[in-house]
């Protein structure tokens, strides 16, 4: 296996967003069907897998104390809302979650 030295930098600023193929498969069922692995693919199920983790392990079932994890992920959604509540105004919270208290929705 050679590994080009060009492949280990970026020679041009916009090369990082370039979709690039990792893995191919070409199957011969159903009219030749294709399926590529691309790094962008690559990269949204590794996000995907560290955000189900991350809501498996914060799952609290029916306890009544919550879990450290419990605790970060109700933490993580808290700053987020409030980063997103603080750029879009109040004018259109209409477009986010209702909170869980009595007094919305």
């Amino acid at each position: 296996m050679i590994i080009k030295l060009s492949n280990l930098f970026i020679l041009s600023p916009l090369e990082q967003f370039e979709v690039t193929s990792l893995l191919s498969f070409n199957a011969p069922i159903l009219g030749h069907i294709s399926l590529t692995l691309t790094n962008l693919a690559l990269y949204s199920l590794l996000i995907l897998f560290l955000i189900l983790g991350l809501h498996y392990m914060g799952n609290n079932e029916t306890k009544l104390l919550p879990s450290k994890w419990s605790i970060s992920l109700e933490s993580l959604f808290s700053s987020i809302n409030s980063m997103v509540r603080e750029q879009i105004g109040t004018s259109n919270e209409i477009y986010l979650p209702a909170k869980r208290n009595g007094n919305t929705l």
